[in-house]
């Protein structure tokens, strides 16, 4: 099932004199989240005037707020965006939509668990999968993932050996 709103980031600070806002990305390339005309600050839709990139973060100039004091009253406040406003790439999913799907060894049609934790490595990421055993997955497609399928809830794996916790 699709969240309808996945948290982006947090607001960590203003950034001049003029009352932008820093928002520190989390999980998330901060040129992607520059794309998005309407931000969600605790739940509440605030159309961007303006976002850039400055180093990892994304400064952003939201209306009524056009002074420090008031972008540092914003300062801890949590950002999401609507879902349905986010246009990723075919086979890529954001990890709130991953996490509880139901894993299946493609080989054996038998359920290993849940994804509980999506890990974020230089790399790649992985899934943390807990049914019987602790499993490990690289989120590497055709190698260890064969396909996702989000209205199911289920993700079908090739399970090699050494991605259990207990194996070696």
């Amino acid at each position: 099932m699709r969240p309808e709103y996945i948290p982006v980031g947090q607001i960590v600070n203003a950034h001049g004199i003029r009352g932008e806002v820093k928002l520190n990305p989390m999980g998330f390339d901060p040129e992607f989240l520059t794309e998005f005309s309407t931000i969600y600050i605790d739940g509440a839709a605030v159309q961007v005037k303006s976002s850039r990139v400055h180093k990892s973060t994304v400064l952003m100039t939201l209306p009524g707020v056009e002074d420090m004091d008031a972008a540092l009253a914003l300062k801890g406040k949590s950002v999401s965006i609507c879902r349905r406003d986010a246009h990723l790439p075919k086979g890529e999913y954001f990890d709130l939509e991953l996490e509880g799907l139901r894993v299946v060894d493609c080989e054996s049609d038998t359920q290993i668990g849940k994804i509980t934790r999506v890990l974020h490595y230089p790399a790649h990421k992985v899934y943390e999968v807990k049914g019987e055993k602790e499993y490990l997955i690289p989120a590497i497609p055709e190698v260890f993932i064969q396909s996702v399928d989000l209205e199911a809830e289920v993700m079908y794996i090739h399970l090699m050996k050494g991605l259990a916790s207990d194996e070696n």
